[in-house]
């Protein structure tokens, strides 16, 4: 929204403004849709099929024995036995215990759906991705000063550090203020309000009055009360999560996927599991679920989507690497969508098979452009299949085939010239070293 009305305004016309009853209505009617998709086929699949497949119960489920689960609901209860199991009961939002949460003032992001209208102002504790999504969708609206904690001296500390600083500066242009290595010492509803105080590595503290907060520090898996000990499951090494491998507890016919197995928080990554557990489960399965591969988004501005791994991850095993990167700005799709910030960086092994490790992709499609990248890694095939494929112009994908031209000295672009827009470089204990030979 606020590319659009900077857009307006450029050319002297009134701002567009949508209210937070409107963004609700917008969003609840996207949540009721797709849950109305599901509970349809729920009924069509128990009634509606010449053979009954499905039998579904509403209620709490709690494991009695490694082949029993005892549903209650509205003061019923009901005992099954199941041959096999799997345990996807998800996760919630993590709460700090220094801090009372009310889902009114002092929020997490099941809160955010009690709003009746954008806060004034609102600090969000927690710079990771859902913290950094959060800032974007509120500083987006231009209704509401965001403020946000970040105990470490840059946000998405997991990322490269030009896709931090990228994600960094959108947001302090769109007015959020990012409280940079600091760490929370108070936070408390006062009045209409809350109030926070933060401080710095000197010493040096602040107090900040804001409407609300949000706490965005994570989430835990929902196994409390799943009867665990019931069934003799087993705890992970760090003791929060089920432990399981490759999707299979302790407890032979009983599997864990999704958030409860503390892997990867991803709906994406919940559903392959799911597939993945039944499949070894019925059907005997012996390939193991591969996490290299995955591809990610974040909802930033502009938008973040990753596969593989990153130069942090690679410098942190210490592997030899090949790293190429193209600004949006010499892709033709994004000059002429007028949307050019942003970057594709691609990472191989450094070796004559340039076997593909990652990638990472910042602006516009950028969650359509890494899924070619993902395919790769999962096939282990050479980057010359993306060379030689005939990609659809004008394309922001194109930019991916450009990129691998460069690992192989056959793009039109050389980075020793155009050294603002692309780059080249092999990645060796740290030191990088160019790779352009004209």
């Amino acid at each position: 929204m606020a590319d659009i009305n900077e857009s307006l305004t450029s050319k002297g016309l009134p701002a567009y403004s949508m209210s937070w009853k409107e963004v609700k209505q917008i969003h609840d009617e996207a949540i009721f849709e797709r849950k109305f998709q599901y509970s349809c086929h729920i009924k069509l699949l128990q009634y509606e099929t010449s053979k009954r497949l499905l039998y579904y119960e509403r209620g709490l489920g709690k494991l009695l024995s490694p082949n029993e689960v005892l549903i209650e609901h509205e003061g019923s209860e009901k005992t099954i036995r199941g041959e096999k199991i799997i345990l996807a009961t998800g996760s919630r939002p993590r709460t700090l215990p220094s801090y009372e949460v009310d889902e009114e003032y002092i929020l997490t992001s099941d809160g955010i759906d009690h709003l009746e209208d954008y806060p004034k102002s609102l600090v969000i504790v927690g710079a990771g991705v859902i913290g950094c999504e959060y800032a974007t969708i509120f500083s987006n609206f231009g209704k509401t000063k965001v403020y946000l904690i970040d105990r470490q001296d840059m946000i998405l500390p997991f990322e490269d550090d030009d896709i931090s600083h990228l994600a960094a500066k959108n947001l302090e242009k769109n007015g959020v203020v990012i409280h940079k290595s600091s760490s929370l010492q108070r936070l408390e509803r006062k009045g209409d309000g809350v109030e926070y105080e933060i401080q710095y590595p000197d010493g040096r503290t602040e107090v900040f009055q804001v409407e609300r907060a949000l706490l965005s520090v994570g989430r835990v898996p929902n196994i409390e009360s799943l009867g665990l000990e019931n069934a003799g499951i087993a705890m992970s090494k760090r003791g929060v999560h089920i432990g399981d491998d490759d999707t299979q507890t302790n407890v032979p016919n009983i599997y864990a996927v999704g958030d409860v197995s503390g892997r990867i928080s991803l709906v994406n990554m919940g559903e392959i599991e799911a597939r993945h557990a039944v499949e070894k489960a019925f059907g005997g399965k012996i390939d193991r679920i591969c996490y290299d591969d995955v591809c990610t988004i974040m909802f930033l501005k502009p938008e973040v989507a990753a596969v593989g791994m990153n130069e942090k991850q690679c410098i942190e095993q210490n592997l030899p690497v090949k790293v190429v990167k193209i600004d949006y700005s010499v892709i033709t799709r994004a000059i002429a969508m007028r949307k050019t910030e942003g970057f594709f960086k691609i990472i191989v092994t450094n070796d004559e098979d340039m076997r593909v490790l990652g990638m990472r992709a910042v602006g516009e499609h950028a969650s359509s452009a890494i899924q070619g990248i993902g395919l790769l890694i999962k096939m282990n095939a050479p980057i010359e299949v993306l060379s030689e494929l005939i990609h659809p112009h004008p394309s922001i994908v194109e930019g991916v085939q450009e990129c691998v031209r460069m690992l192989l000295n056959k793009s039109l672009f050389k980075s020793s010239v155009f050294k603002d827009k692309l780059a080249c470089y092999s990645l060796v204990d740290g030191v990088k070293t160019p790779l352009e030979r004209l």
